[in-house]
């Protein structure tokens, strides 16, 4: 199998991927992004499989920021290009741009990884693995370095939930996708009729897993900057699990 840097994947949108609006969901994408991270580190030789067997450990989604310029739907096919840049000594990362079936560009995404020692639940350098690159990419799908998002005082409660068997991944964790749907549960389905994601970014800082109960907090005081902040925080300890902050549109 060649090895590739840029790697590309053909989706098709179908009934489990969509929302009401017979829209791709914001959580459909981020698990594509997943999938399609996986598929192209197997390709590099650091799968899930290869990074567990050799190693014994996993990729982990620290940051990610996503614009959406378009938001595809039912029966679309899209095609998503990925691509790594050059490691830092604890970073891993990884940008990628969705394509519509005319080459048009749609959304453009970028994202920070770490490794985790599955054992000891710790981070370790980038270094520990073997990892190699046809040829290094320093194209960026966005102009940006994803940083920490601020925290705010504007915070209000808006439900509680309890992580459970649906939430978690193969790593035992809640898996980064259902973040997002618990970030959109935060709005009725009424505002999700008049308005639409623009860009999300998303923090990804103390590990959530089963049996937790995370407070879910939102933060609409900006709401006429068109900004929304969203963060989860572990019942138990008080400590934030993840902090997000949503650009909307009116439709």
């Amino acid at each position: 199998m060649e090895r590739m840097t840029r790697y590309k994947k053909n989706y098709h949108i179908d009934l489990n991927s969509v929302d009401f609006k017979k829209e791709l969901k914001l959580s459909s994408l981020f698990g594509y992004f997943q999938d399609i991270a996986n598929q192209a580190a197997e390709n590099l030789g650091v799968g899930i499989n290869q990074l567990v067997e050799k190693y014994g450990v996993a990729f982990v989604l620290m940051r990610i920021r996503i614009d959406l310029i378009r938001n595809p739907k039912l029966d679309e096919e899209i095609i998503i290009e990925t691509w790594p840049l050059k490691p830092g000594k604890l970073e891993f990362e990884r940008d990628f741009i969705v394509y519509d079936t005319k080459g048009e560009i749609i959304s453009r995404a970028v994202s920070v990884w770490v490794i985790m020692d599955l054992k000891k639940r710790r981070l370790k350098r980038s270094e520990a693995i073997n990892l190699e690159y046809p040829d290094l990419i320093t194209e960026k799908a966005i102009d940006v370095e994803l940083g920490k998002i601020k925290a705010t005082e504007n915070l209000e409660t808006a439900y509680h939930k309890t992580i459970g068997y649906s939430d978690i991944d193969f790593n035992g964790h809640l898996n980064n996708s259902r973040y997002v749907d618990f970030i959109m549960d935060c709005f009725p389905l009424k505002e999700h009729e008049n308005y639409h994601t623009s860009s999300i970014e998303v923090n990804y800082i103390n590990e959530a897993l089963p049996g937790d109960t995370l407070i879910i907090m939102k933060d609409i005081s900006r709401l006429h900057e068109n900004l929304v902040v969203v963060e989860g925080i572990r019942e138990s300890d008080n400590k934030v699990v993840f902090r997000s902050q949503v650009v909307i549109k009116e439709n």
